[in-house]
């Protein structure tokens, strides 16, 4: 069989915004790896405190309890007047507001947690927490629930698929924000090593909370004659989310973790392509997983104009590729998944070739899920900047991984639209229209080809065998552009090869990349800033975990 890395897709064909502005989920989405690792060792889950009242305003502590540690979702309900709930970062007061706090907090760390969760960032919470989040409640579908349930009846199914939540975060917190657990004081950790596994604890759990809290709800209405959430409807309920541009420079900013996971999903659809053959069981597996991915695109609904035509290309693309897996695929060719793979890079959009790469990993998790194992990453022991390198070697390096940005002139006003900053209200990276608005002199780096060619300009007429150093001494603006060359040198899928200042770039491509590694499904764009989006969808919950039929 030959080796996966020659079926592996290039990075100049991978690492643009349009194909990853259309990513899917896979099994090796941040969530996944959750769930397979608590199902795998076993967690137990409970819930040791539940104080609401019949207006279902208090708190409750959900409980996660591993092989070596225990973790604890602190939920906080309040009373929110429909006139303050608001989505927007701006926002002073949520549905609920929770804290993922590292153990089993004595009633001291909840009274504590109580005076400062449900301020959120106005207040401060210690290293005993691993992440700070808050959600507001889907008022017309969460109402219906509730109302329904009192009744001794259940809710109305469409309505359910139609949201798929019952309450979003509007934030979820970590990695060291407002006095929480820096993220290398848990990474050692094994079952917090992969990216944002805190987060997705957080999020899991809540999903858990707000089932449980309309059920609440129910019983003290409808007392007696309140029925329970029908198993199947509610394993439909995801959590949903609000996101915004706060999380687009992210993976800008991280560009070896980027390139890791990349990277991750690349070998293993380079894997599954090498694949000499394709048994029975996979064939049925794909089948399934594209026919699951057909569903939940008819399910899924948008008012924004571009993802309505990302969402007609991906419903035809659905279409035709279980057509062709039923009929004209030839399994029993020589490496009939590469066959398949190259039959969809020839006839399907992006939309649905990024739809079939997620399908073609889900039957194959004995080949690629030791993958999830390598898509964290110390970026702290790759940053130095090695200045014994020669200018030659450079410009052989901004030639082969920046050719994309040296040739394009930045003095155009399309190409240098857009200027990122930081808001100073909330601190969150915001992108500002350069000719339209001021504060570009507050101009955050994240203007990566155009620093890169800025560097290129810079080796002119330098001997190819000077050392780099030379070169920073004389202008030390170019370090931030020479340490990503050396980087990217190193890890080829650490840069974005798009221009992220132009005018035609779509900060919502950056969100939706990396929303598909956490897991999230129904990406539903507002603007091509901010999406709505569902997390756990078709998950199982705490109650489930230790049954059968919930694979993760």
């Amino acid at each position: 069989m030959p080796r996966a890395a020659a079926f592996r897709r290039s990075p100049a064909e991978v690492m643009r915004l349009s194909r990853m502005g259309c990513s899917h989920p896979t099994r090796l989405s941040f969530l996944r790896q959750l769930l397979r690792r608590m199902q795998q060792e076993r967690w137990r889950f409970d819930r040791p405190v539940w104080q609401m009242d019949a207006r279902g305003v208090g708190r409750a502590v959900y409980r996660a309890i591993g092989p070596a540690r225990s973790y604890s979702l602190v939920a906080f309900a309040h009373d929110l007047p429909a006139q303050a709930r608001s989505d927007r970062v701006i926002a002073t007061a949520w549905d609920a507001t929770f804290a993922l706090f590292d153990g089993t907090p004595d009633a001291q760390d909840l009274d504590r947690l109580a005076a400062n969760v449900p301020l959120q960032e106005a207040g401060r919470i210690t290293p005993r927490e691993l992440s700070l989040s808050r959600a507001n409640r889907s008022v017309r579908l969460f109402d219906h629930v509730v109302e329904r349930l009192s009744r001794g009846l259940q809710p109305d199914a469409a309505m359910l698929q139609d949201t798929g939540y019952l309450m979003r975060t509007t934030a979820v917190y970590g990695a060291g924000k407002f006095g929480a657990a820096d993220r290398a004081a848990i990474a050692p950790r094994p079952e917090l090593r992969a990216p944002f596994q805190a987060e997705m604890l957080s999020v899991w759990l809540t999903r858990a909370f707000t089932v449980d809290l309309v059920e609440h709800l129910a019983r003290a209405r409808g007392g007696d004659r309140a029925v329970r959430l029908d198993p199947a409807l509610k394993r439909g309920l995801g959590v949903g989310n609000s996101t915004g541009l706060g999380m687009a420079p992210f993976v800008i900013r991280h560009p070896v973790l980027l390139n890791n996971w990349m990277l991750a999903r690349e070998e293993a659809l380079a894997r599954v392509r090498a694949q000499d053959s394709a048994g029975a069981a996979e064939c049925d597996g794909l089948l399934a997983a594209l026919q699951g991915a057909a569903v939940n695109a008819q399910l899924w609904t948008s008012a924004h104009p571009v993802q309505q035509a990302k969402l007609a290309d991906l419903r035809d693309g659905l279409s035709r590729v279980i057509a062709h897996v039923s009929g004209a695929w030839d399994r029993g060719a020589a490496h009939p998944w590469d066959s398949l793979w190259r039959w969809g890079q020839a006839q399907l959009p992006l939309e649905a070739q990024e739809a079939l790469l997620a399908a073609m990993l889900e039957p194959h998790g004995a080949l690629i899920d030791g993958l999830a194992e390598c898509m964290d990453a110390d970026e702290d022991a790759v940053f130095a900047i090695d200045g014994a390198m020669r200018i030659g070697d450079l410009r052989a390096i901004l030639q082969d991984r920046y050719d994309w940005a040296l040739g394009v002139d930045y003095g155009a006003r399309d190409q240098c639209a857009r200027f990122w900053y930081v808001s100073e209200d909330k601190l969150e990276p915001r992108l500002g229209e350069r000719f339209d608005e001021p504060g570009a002199g507050c101009e955050l780096p994240l203007d990566t080809g155009r620093q890169a060619a800025a560097l290129w300009a810079a080796l002119a007429g330098r001997p190819d065998d000077q050392p780099v150093a030379h070169l920073l001494l004389a202008h030390p603006e170019h370090r931030p552009a020479l340490r990503r060359a050396q980087i990217t040198a190193r890890h080829p899928f650490a840069e974005i090869r798009d221009n992220l200042i132009a005018a035609d770039m779509l900060p919502i491509d950056l969100l939706r990349c990396k929303l598909a590694f956490f897991g999230a499904t129904r990406f539903d764009p507002r603007s091509d800033r901010w999406v709505r989006i569902s997390l756990f969808q078709g998950a199982p919950y705490p109650e489930d975990m230790g049954g059968a039929g919930h694979e993760a």
